[in-house]
Order: structure tokens, then sequence, then C-alpha cells
């Protein structure tokens, strides 16, 4: 071999070499922060200024199932009276099943007395989950200790108003003061709020949390989260990951239920594309969510 063709073959060598390193070999860093908003559906206080223990309680759904557990005659026709009469105010249904529901209702026969007044119930959620802008309600539980002594179930309409989210008021003609009398209603700001509440249909809604992206020559490290926050339980989806406008990832997610996410983390994601400005990651559902604007979030270069 000539000296000309063992220079031609060194320099086709280091040729490679230098292509090799540039290609595979990290070089450089860059990280990216993002540049959109990422944030739920927009709900404010649709429960009015304290008029629940926490704002925007709700049931995932507008039919909400029940129980009644060993009550005597009388007080299981109030606690029955008491479901129709929020049903014919509002939107909501309830329905009785034998078991996993989500109101059970039980009695006594013991006299309770708190401050000189006999205590008639008790009522209240025992199951609460954040998501996003709601409070959602999985369970509660009513004991009913006297039977209504008015024409109105008054006593099973309180305590059910209690395990709607609902607190008590001081105006002395709702059902909801303290104290029970005959002549007390349901205001008609609850009955607003319920209605209003339960107007929002029972979806998920699919959003990204704490996103970051760093590369490392040619190669990707990223972390996120993908969490439920919407009403409703959300099915097996997926993310794809975008170098600019090419996909260089997709990743499937599991079924999340209400309130529930995924932390992911990836790293070595090879990325072919030279001088990527923008790292974009994009939630892809195919069923409806209560806001698909945010299932997608962008990362640019950061200064």
């Amino acid at each position: 071999m000539g000296w000309g063709n063992a220079l031609s073959l060194v320099f086709i060598i280091l040729a490679l070499a230098l292509l090799i390193v540039y290609w595979f070999v990290p070089l450089s860093t860059t990280e990216f922060v993002s540049v959109g908003s990422s944030d739920n559906v927009g709900i404010g206080n649709l429960s009015a200024e304290a008029l629940q223990f926490y704002p925007n309680m709700r049931f995932p759904k507008q039919a909400i199932s029940y129980k009644i557990h060993d009550c005597p005659l009388q007080k299981r026709d109030d606690m029955v009276r008491a479901f129709v009469s929020i049903e014919e105010k509002t939107t909501l249904n309830f329905y009785p099943v034998q078991e996993n529901e989500e109101i059970s209702v039980n009695c006594e026969n013991t006299q309770r007395i708190e401050g000189g007044l006999f205590i008639a119930g008790e009522g209240g959620p025992t199951n609460i989950t954040k998501s996003g802008g709601f409070n959602v309600i999985f369970g509660g539980k009513i004991l009913l200790l006297r039977e209504s002594q008015c024409p109105n179930p008054n006593v099973g309409i309180h305590e059910l108003l209690h395990v709607l989210g609902f607190d008590h008021v001081g105006e002395e003609d709702n059902i909801m003061h303290p104290v029970s009398k005959c002549g007390q209603q349901i205001s008609q700001l609850t009955i607003e709020v319920i209605d209003e509440l339960y107007a929002i249909p029972s979806y998920p809604d699919l959003n990204f949390e704490n996103v970051s992206a760093v590369m490392h020559g040619k190669y990707l490290d990223a972390n996120f989260s993908v969490r439920n926050q919407g009403l409703g339980n959300a099915p097996v989806t997926k993310v794809n990951i975008y170098a600019d406008s090419k996909i260089v990832k997709e990743i499937s997610v599991d079924f999340l239920d209400i309130g529930h996410g995924r932390i992911i983390s990836l790293t070595n994601v090879w990325v072919s594309k030279l001088d990527v400005d923008a790292i974009s990651f994009e939630i892809v559902s195919g069923f409806n969510e209560l806001d698909k604007e945010n299932n997608r979030v962008e990362l640019a270069i950061k200064d």
C-alpha cells in the first residue's frame, strides 16, 4: 500500500471516528423550560362563599347510589322521601343498591343531647379526593337518631345535604340551620349550587405536571407526570414526545382513577434531528375530557 493510500485510509478512519463522536457521544448539555401552560380546566368556586365544607364538593356523577341498613319503617320512609325531595328540586338522581353503595344510611334508637338540644341525626362525606378544581365525594354516611316530627322529612334532607357537602348556615328558616324546625326549606341558592356543580359532565381531564427535559448531545432525558384531574376515570391513553415537530417517543399511560397520576422518567432517548429548538409533550386521548387545551406542553431552550 502506497503512502497516498495509507493517508487516505487514515483520513477516512478519522472522519468516521469524528462522525461517530458527533452522533453518539454527548458533547454538550441543553436544558429546556416550559413556555406554555398545562393548567387544569378553569373551575372557580361554584359552591358560593362558605356554603360547602370545601369548594366545589360533588359526587362524580348525577346518579348516586344508596343503601338503607336495618332502619325502622318510619325512618326508612323519611329517608326515601328525603331522597325524592332532593331529586324533585335538582338534577340529582338517587337509586338503591344491595352493596357498594355511595351513601350508607343507618339508624339508632338512642337519644343524644348536645348543648341542651336533642340531636336528630348525623351525616357527612366519608371519602373525598381533591381533583383539579373539585373536591370529589366518593362516599358518605347518614345516621338517623330521631324520626321527623314534621310533615316533610327535614332530618333526612338536612343530613343528606351534609353528605352532598353542605355546611350549617345561620338563617333559621333554612333547612341547613343547626336547629331543626318544621317550617324550614331548602334554600334556592343551595338548589342552584347543586345544579351548577352537576351540570359539569363526568369526564376525565388529563394534564401534565412537573415537566422537564435535558438533552445531552443527541440524547434526551425527560421527566413528567400525567394526572387525571377530572370527574371520571381515564382509560388507557398515550403520550407523544416531539423534538420540534418530529415524534421521538411514544409512551402508553395506564388507566387513571379520578385524582390519580403517573410519574414517568425517560433517559437516553435518541434524537436524530440536528439543532432541536423545542421539546413538546402531548396527551393523545380518544375520549371526551373536560378540557383538551391542557393536553400539550412545550419546552424551549433555556436562556
